[in-house]
């Protein structure tokens, strides 16, 4: 007799009971499905067996880990669908890109072509797996023999993967005869994937899934086709490259080719900045330089190296930050907790931001005002600032998307640029990297080193991050007048040996030690890469240290 603990409810159950059986037990008391378990803090799939008196926690669509092993299940059943619909011998490659609004885009090569009728047929047989309940089985081969069979099936991107992996094992799952690999857990059966579509979209087509705020409707596509341009010219540049995933990644790292990666990398980074100077310098009337981007886009050293960029085509840049216009830290609007919240524009005095602005544009000298994080008060040194024919405001602010920030300037006089990591490198073919991933990993990495906060402190503090920027980034994101890809493809390969020791740290009793292993997991596919060879103002710079610049 095994004892379960489910809440502070303990019961007993014969050896061989499954977690699924328990889960139906309790389903009622859920909204949502039950998908996985947590067993004394580790997640578990539902056909694993109790075989110790354990803790259990049941985790739904709501939770992450949740949502996550559904959104792999329905690639799963999309790409089984896909190849039954098609035939596999008219499919050279079916890639799953990078997410597009709500949802995550995919393209196709081959002969077969994108149509509205096609995505049905498709969508019609995934919703036939669905009502059959057909399960989704998992076995463990070791790893030469899932390297070996990736090769049989002209898998190369799984192939190399796998080359160098340390882990003896490989978990691959199969759904009536189709097998393929993927990051992480999956649901019991196809039965629980309910809510899905397929929309066509430019060359290719988007599978839409539902939100953890919302597990039961599949939102309608909402896209930014300025976002999609960014990430689909990062895409061509990484297949021109040979350098899409992270096997192709490994392969250029291990022929000793690393250097001369990071070399074009930041070559590519600075000639799309220079870019964007000659765009502002060609606007006479441009006198705003409005940056916004989310967590972690590395936004301050390409403000400074934007700076520098205008410096070059005789314009004289002078910078501003937002956060000088805060309001005393008394007077902070709070959230729902009670807590100061400093991600909302009533957190900034944009009356005074507007007042000085204007006085600037119309010729006037100003006194700029700077924020004392310390006192939390706005304070007045005799920062005085006039504005020439060749001066030029650079501004960074997560609201300077926003006209409601700067209502009073007119919008001839503003460029605005939109910067994120928006990583163009995927796992393989089928596991996607999450940009939010990377920005999380990069700011975890930067707080370690100049806050001191813990590994711990970040993934814990990172959900409030994401919802400041769903409500305050990226709903203007399209207005922006140029978008910037700050991801550097060699990127994770330098982050990886900051970050493993800080993961290392979390307890394993902790609730953000889920997230901890994951992300340990993730890392583990990367060969490293020394950061000693990286330019002392690279991006990257401004998360691992050695910056020339003031970050």
């Amino acid at each position: 007799m095994e004892y379960v603990t489910i809440g502070e409810r303990r019961k007993g159950y014969t050896a061989g009971t499954t977690f699924l059986q328990i889960a139906q037990e309790y389903q009622y008391q859920y909204d949502n499905d039950i998908l996985l378990v947590s067993v004394n803090g580790k997640l578990r799939e539902l056909h694993k067996t109790v075989d110790e008196d354990c803790r259990v926690e049941f985790i739904t669509a709501k939770d992450k880990p949740g949502m996550q092993a559904y959104q792999r299940s329905a690639k799963l059943i999309m790409l089984k669908a896909f190849y039954d619909i098609v035939g596999r011998d008219r499919v050279e490659r079916i890639s799953v890109e990078f997410s597009l609004g709500r949802g995550l885009f995919v393209e196709v090569k081959g002969d077969v072509a994108i149509t509205e009728e096609l995505l049905l047929r498709v969508k019609k047989k995934m919703q036939d797996y669905v009502a059959q309940e057909l399960p989704i089985m998992k076995r463990s081969v070791n790893t030469d023999q899932a390297v070996e069979l990736f090769t049989r099936h002209g898998m190369e991107d799984k192939a190399s993967l796998f080359k160098y992996r340390m882990a003896s094992r490989v978990n691959l799952y199969n759904l009536a005869g189709f097998e393929d690999y993927f990051y992480g857990y999956m649901v019991q059966n196809t039965g629980y994937v309910k809510y899905f579509d397929l929309v066509k979209y430019e060359h290719g087509f988007v599978l839409m899934l539902p939100s953890r705020s919302n597990p039961k409707e599949v939102p309608k596509l909402e896209t930014s086709r300025k976002l999609f341009q960014v990430m689909k010219e990062s895409s061509r540049w990484g297949d021109k490259l040979g350098l899409a995933n992270v096997g192709a990644l490994n392969n250029e790292i291990a022929e000793g080719n690393a250097n001369d990666l990071i070399l074009i990398q930041e070559a590519l980074q600075e000639k799309k900045i220079g870019q964007i100077a000659e765009m502002i310098a060609d606007g006479a009337a441009k006198k705003f330089v409005m940056i916004a981007g989310p967590s972690s886009s590395g936004k301050t050293t390409f403000s400074h190296r934007l700076c520098i960029q205008l410096r070059a085509l005789g314009l004289n840049p002078h910078a501003i930050g937002v956060d000088d216009y805060f309001v005393n830290r008394e007077d902070s609007p709070r959230d729902a907790q009670g807590n100061y919240n400093f991600e909302v524009l009533g957190c900034l005095d944009i009356k005074k931001f507007n007042e000085d602005m204007t006085s600037l544009l119309e010729g006037k000298t100003v006194e700029l005002p700077r924020f004392n994080f310390l006192t939390g008060r706005r304070e007045y040194k005799g920062d005085y600032l006039t504005l020439g024919k060749e001066d030029i405001l650079v501004i960074e602010g997560i609201h300077c998307l926003n006209d409601k920030l700067s209502y009073a300037l007119p919008r001839e006089s503003k460029f605005k640029v939109y910067i994120s990591a928006l990583t163009q490198l995927n796992i393989d073919e089928h596991n996607r990297i999450p940009t939010t991933d990377a920005r999380l990993i990069r700011r975890m990495v930067r707080d370690a080193r100049t806050r001191g906060a813990t590994a711990q402190d970040t993934i814990c503090r990172w959900p409030s991050v994401r919802r400041g920027e769903e409500d305050n980034i990226f709903p203007y994101q399209e207005d922006a007048d140029v978008m910037f890809n700050s991801a550097l493809v060699y990127e994770l390969a330098v982050l990886k040996q900051y970050a493993q020791p800080l993961l290392f740290q979390i307890p394993k009793d902790s609730q953000e030690y889920v997230e901890a292993k994951r992300l340990l997991k993730f890392l583990d596919y990367f060969l490293g890469i020394s950061s000693e060879d990286i330019p002392h103002n690279s991006i990257v710079r401004e998360f691992i240290g050695g910056s020339c610049f003031r970050v």
